[in-house]
């Protein structure tokens, strides 16, 4: 008799809980299907406006007009300005291509600012100074003033500059032997008030970390180019960028910036285009300006954190639009893949942003590598597509929660 119950109570109680499972799928199921259409439909919006943003780099990138290379006289006169922090291991190289340097010895002067360096820098500098007398060199001391070291690097080598044009670069870079012939031509032609011009990582090794580090630099320079081409710019590299000295002092130089320790270039050039100054980008093969990767993904982190931390400072609209497109991108590519993963999220949603992504990245940065000559790169594009939304999303929340350290410095938020 027990046993019967228990079996009779057993059915009953299957059949309660087949009856509860099928009410429930029923009734969430039009639940289930709303969700996924409003998934989708988030998924398309997305997609679209990355589509459009990327398209438009694009655009602006093919409107910039290459030069022709027929270089004018030698008329404007350059006062070239390099901050240096323990950078000696790397000065010996800039010194070597300073030294090659197509144009009229007096038409230009160099200012080495030391920001507290304890290592040979100076020593260095002095070596060389001693074996080229030629040239007008100098090294002068940081007047720090404010909370970003660079700019009163910067500032400091202005106030006793001797001639019209600024032209910034960085110390662990080297310079191409025409830099000054096609400065020079660009402010001839187009007499701008600042011209921004192009860098990129010197790769000698295949290493996929290398590769990493370059293309995403690489996405930065034509992502910053092409905005030019817009007539949108609100992005330049110190590490090669041109401004007139008057222009400078008229705006104040970078007052209303100087608690954020980086954006000598940015901040600068928003300001000329708030003024409503000419600026200009020089797409010259010849002028580009290359750095040496860092080689560390750690120090990379760092980098790209200084450089992020800016963003909120932005006074230009389409700067900060372009900002948020791509952080919620890469935020909806990294989600959107682990929850595919685990089967939380509908995969084919995924490859929608994944297809759009890595095809219109692929031109982009394709039509960059060729620019610069580093067509290798696209080796490991593959692999970068995929790590690259995670890596920008990591460094995106740690520059909104912290502060970084540079050069041996902790600089907060």
């Amino acid at each position: 008799m027990t046993r019967k119950l228990n079996y009779s109570s057993f059915a009953k109680l299957r059949k309660s809980i087949f009856a509860i499972n099928y009410h429930s799928v029923t009734k969430t199921s039009p639940v289930r299907e709303k969700e996924k259409m409003l998934m989708l439909i988030f998924v398309v919006l997305i997609a679209l406006s990355y589509a459009s943003l990327m398209i438009a780099l694009k655009k602006g990138w093919s409107r910039l007009e290459t030069p022709l290379y027929d270089y004018e006289t030698p008329e404007n006169r350059f006062s070239i300005v390099i901050p240096f922090r323990n950078e000696a291991e790397n000065l010996p190289e800039l010194l070597e291509s300073l030294l090659l340097l197509n144009y009229p010895l007096e038409r230009f002067e160099i200012f080495l600012v030391n920001d507290d360096s304890a290592d040979d820098s100076e020593k260095i500098i002095s070596e060389f100074i001693e074996k080229q007398p030629q040239f007008d060199l100098k090294v002068i001391q940081n007047s720090r003033s404010s909370n970003s070291p660079k700019k009163d690097a910067i500032k400091t080598a202005i106030e006793i500059s001797k001639f019209d044009y600024i032209l910034t670069t960085d110390a662990d870079c080297k310079i191409p032997q025409n830099w000054l012939q096609s400065f020079n031509t660009e402010i001839i032609k187009s007499n701008p008030a600042m011209i921004a011009a192009p860098v990129t990582i010197e790769v000698n090794t295949p290493k996929f970390g290398t590769a990493f580090e370059a293309l995403d630099f690489l996405s930065l320079q034509i992502s910053g180019a092409g905005a030019f081409g817009l007539n949108r710019a609100f992005m330049a590299n110190g590490a090669n960028l041109c401004y007139k000295k008057e222009v400078f002092f008229n705006q104040n130089g970078f007052d209303g910036n100087s608690d954020i320790a980086s954006g000598d270039d940015v901040f600068l050039l928003q300001k000329y285009i708030k003024q409503q100054l000419k600026v200009t980008f020089l797409k010259d093969k010849f002028v580009v300006v290359t750095t040496k990767p860092l080689n560390n993904f750690k120090k990379m982190v760092q980098q790209r954190i200084r450089w992020a931390s800016k963003t909120s400072a932005y006074t230009s609209n389409f700067a900060k639009l372009i900002g948020i497109i791509v952080f919620i991108m890469n935020l909806a590519f990294s989600l959107s893949l682990l929850l595919g993963i685990f089967k939380l999220f509908p995969f084919p949603y995924f490859m929608i942003l994944f297809l759009v992504k890595f095809n219109l990245d692929f031109v982009l940065l394709y039509n960059a590598s060729q620019f610069f000559k580093q067509e290798s790169l696209m080796r490991h594009y593959m692999i970068s597509s995929v790590l690259h939304p995670f890596f920008s999303v990591y460094v995106a929340f740690l520059s909104l929660f912290g502060g970084y350290q540079w050069k041996g410095r902790t600089f907060k938020r």
